[in-house]
């Protein structure tokens, strides 16, 4: 059986478990708690020598870092990665914006905002920074889905999957998700596809 492990109120911890969850696939969850340290360890390191979660291990031990790497691996051969090549190449495109143009600041904003252990990074400047990024992520994403039900046309795909994430807490963070309807009602999309599953708060 697959092995996740992850941090429960970890927005790329809970990519790989919402698409596993999407998909129907079983899989046993271990819980490794980034902020107090266990993913230094020495048991650790030895499977991640990155030190961060998600984790998978597959079925066979080898094992697989990298939330979009998991939802490309996961996806495989399923209605979640297109087959067609251009397709499939606009779905990485949306991958490679999550991370290197939605998740610094948007994700970062959100994890500045709810851990108290990130309070004093969060400058009047740092602030201001990951909001002007942050929307205009925001805007990219909505004149997209102003123009298609999702991301890549009209079926959920792992595009969807990553950027929907982070995407979802953003009024928690303190984007004003009012200026972008066609993102919120997307949202509401994708909460209803067969098999989602919540994000998880630590404490709730």
């Amino acid at each position: 059986m697959l092995t996740l492990y992850s941090h429960p109120d970890s927005g790329n911890c809970y990519k790989p478990r919402l698409l596993l969850a999407k998909l129907g696939r079983p899989f046993r969850r271990v819980s490794v708690n980034s902020v107090t340290g266990e993913t230094q360890t020495a048991d650790f390191l030895a499977k991640n020598p990155n030190g961060k979660v998600p984790l998978l291990e597959l079925d066979d031990g080898r094992l697989l870092a990298e939330s979009n790497a998991m939802l490309l691996y996961l996806g495989e051969g399923t209605r979640f990665v297109p087959e067609d090549a251009y397709q499939r190449a606009l779905v990485y495109q949306w991958l490679f914006f999550e991370q290197y143009s939605h998740e610094p600041y948007v994700a970062v904003r959100r994890a500045l905002t709810i851990y108290p252990e990130r309070a004093a990074e969060a400058t009047p400047e740092k602030m201001a920074a990951t909001l002007a990024g942050g929307n205009k992520a925001l805007r990219v994403m909505e004149a997209q889905l102003a123009k298609s039900a999702f991301l890549v046309g009209d079926a959920l795909t792992v595009a969807d999957i990553a950027l929907f994430a982070y995407t979802q807490d953003a009024a928690i963070a303190g984007f004003d998700m009012d200026q972008f309807p066609h993102v919120e009602d997307w949202l509401g999309r994708v909460r209803a596809e067969p098999g989602h599953v919540p994000m998880e708060w630590l404490g709730a």
